[in-house]
């Protein structure tokens, strides 16, 4: 397996574990949602919202590639965050239909990914208006473990509602071979 088609695995799995924490986060009242867990970004809804942030600035960057991935196109119509725990929607409901808009980006974005894209030296301004210039590959593994990382958090949030996520590994997309 080559790295593009790791990514395009990562986007999958991206998109897949979403809709299972969106099952599951609709399990609960708009209160238990928002209630204060104590977490990075406060509340189950917060934290979902810090990914729709992160996941949109992200994304935002990576349309400034050279290569001009026409996937990435319906980002530009979208605001740009102005800070990490900025809350997009304040509804579940609202959450998800921009989660699976970004979802399907990622996954578009995914396929059409070449080998020589990730060789780039990627700059841009982060939030802070510090700027960086990053190997394009390890700053989308950065993007899809960060992703990870929020989605674990949440997960645990979840359970301590005693509401399973059920599996979120993502050795669960990965096919056994043939030897």
């Amino acid at each position: 397996m080559n790295r593009t088609q790791h990514i395009c695995r990562m986007a999958e799995y991206n998109r897949q574990m979403n809709a299972n924490v969106y099952e599951a986060a609709g399990k609960l009242s708009p209160d238990a949602l928002r209630a204060h867990r104590g977490a990075f970004f406060g509340s189950i809804l917060g934290t979902l919202n810090h990914l729709i942030v992160a996941d949109t600035l992200w994304l935002s960057r990576f349309a400034g590639h050279p290569a001009n991935h026409l996937a990435l196109a319906p980002v530009h119509v979208l605001s740009v965050p102005t800070s990490l725990d900025q809350i997009i929607c304040t509804e579940l409901q609202g959450l998800a239909q921009r989660r699976n808009l970004l979802d399907q980006i990622i996954i578009d974005w995914s396929k059409s990914l070449l080998e020589l894209d990730l060789e780039h030296i990627l700059v841009y301004t982060n939030i802070k208006g510090l700027r960086a210039q990053k190997n394009f590959f390890s700053l989308v593994m950065h993007f899809f473990n960060h992703q990870t990382h929020h989605r674990g958090q949440t997960s645990t949030l979840l359970m301590q509602t005693s509401i399973d996520v059920g599996i979120t590994d993502l050795l669960v997309l990965i096919p056994d071979e043939c030897l």
